[in-house]
């Protein structure tokens, strides 16, 4: 039997993640540990508001190595806010920050330690996978601006399936398709590579499987751990290659609206595939055996039907007007992305997005 192999396959370039991982039940019991393993004296814990008294617990639990509590993280991390918090980094004598919640608290401890190269300890709550990536998006005057640098990657991210009991419904479900688009984006990055492929896959099909069972019971403890892996995983492929144009409208979007990131995410993921699709075959065809359809892009919208996730741009919040400007602003700094940018075409795309049209190549 004769093997004929792709040449290419075997030239890449696959960073791996330098980010120490704890995943399991109760892991939350390790912080003081890992606290002490990093050598912090004066960690500042990070929380949004609405996660203010959770953390406070938590900052108990470790004595006084807990300094502080800043609870004003918030979405698509505003720059006002981090100034507000160096603030306080500066006051306190903070050497080490502690992130607990989902992607505001995620993205203000990355925004904190690429200011001072401080070491970070994350825990995540929803299943966002951003805690994986050296990768920050910021907002100021309404432009969402992203970054890559090493020091934004947290040096140990714990992973706790018990902490994703009392996330609701919604935000669960939401937040996972927020990770899928991560990994089914990477799978048709310029500079994808084997080792994100298998990832990337294995993510997918874990999140496919388990979010229908997070959407009608948050009491599935083997569900949220499956999709807790599924996100860690992804996050992995986010921050191991480049984004293309799915990540591009929602920074765009994001920043310019203010919308809510995970729900936009999942409202895009259907019509940025297929407006990719007739360049990416070969990934079409690994999502179908995933899927177990024979177009992806249509599987994913109605995916979002029964995980009962809003899935128009309108209900989202924007301004119809807001189309065309967007597309503008995504075109000025595009992404590279494996079809070419056409304005009309993005314009048609945003469109159906806004009504919740099926979604068209």
């Amino acid at each position: 039997m004769s093997i004929t192999r792709n040449k290419t396959m075997y030239s890449f370039t696959y960073n791996a993640s330098s980010t120490r991982v704890l995943f399991g039940t109760g892991t939350v019991s390790e912080l003081g540990i890992e606290l002490e393993r990093l050598g912090l004296k004066r960690a500042l814990f990070l929380a949004t508001p609405g996660q203010e008294g959770y953390v406070r617990r938590c900052a108990s639990s470790v004595g006084a190595v807990a300094a502080g509590v800043f609870a004003d993280a918030t979405m698509h991390t505003p720059v006002s806010v981090t100034e507000d918090a160096l603030r306080v980094v500066r006051d306190l004598d903070i050497d080490g920050v502690v992130a607990i919640g989902g992607g505001s608290t995620t993205g203000l401890g990355k925004a904190i330690a690429w200011r001072t190269d401080l070491p970070q300890i994350v825990i995540p709550t929803t299943y966002a996978g951003s805690e994986m990536t050296p990768i920050l998006g910021e907002t100021a005057d309404g432009r969402k601006v992203t970054r890559s640098d090493p020091r934004i990657q947290p040096e140990t991210v714990i992973y706790d399936v018990e902490l994703t009991k009392t996330l609701p419904r919604g935000a669960a479900v939401a937040s996972g398709m927020n990770a899928m688009a991560h990994a089914i984006e990477a799978l048709y990055a310029e500079d994808r590579n084997p080792v994100v492929n298998l990832m990337a896959l294995e993510a997918i099909s874990a999140l496919y499987g388990s979010l229908p069972q997070i959407a009608e019971s948050r009491d599935d403890e083997d569900a949220r751990a499956k999709a807790l892996y599924g996100a860690w995983l992804s996050g992995i492929c986010l921050g191991s290659v480049s984004m293309a144009l799915h990540h591009k409208l929602c920074h765009t979007l994001g920043g310019m609206f203010d919308l809510p990131h995970a729900e936009l995410h999942a409202t895009l993921l259907p019509h940025t595939l297929a407006y990719n699709s007739p360049a990416i075959p070969e990934v079409v065809e690994k999502l179908c055996g995933v899927f177990n359809q024979r177009d992806p892009a249509q599987s994913l919208y109605e995916f979002n039907q029964r995980l009962r996730i809003k899935t128009t741009l309108a209900d989202l919040g924007m301004a119809k007007d807001g189309i065309e400007p967007a597309v503008d602003a995504a075109l000025s700094k595009p992404y590279k992305n494996p079809r070419a940018l056409e304005r009309n075409s993005l314009i048609a795309l945003l469109r159906r997005a806004y009504t919740g049209n099926h979604p068209a190549p």
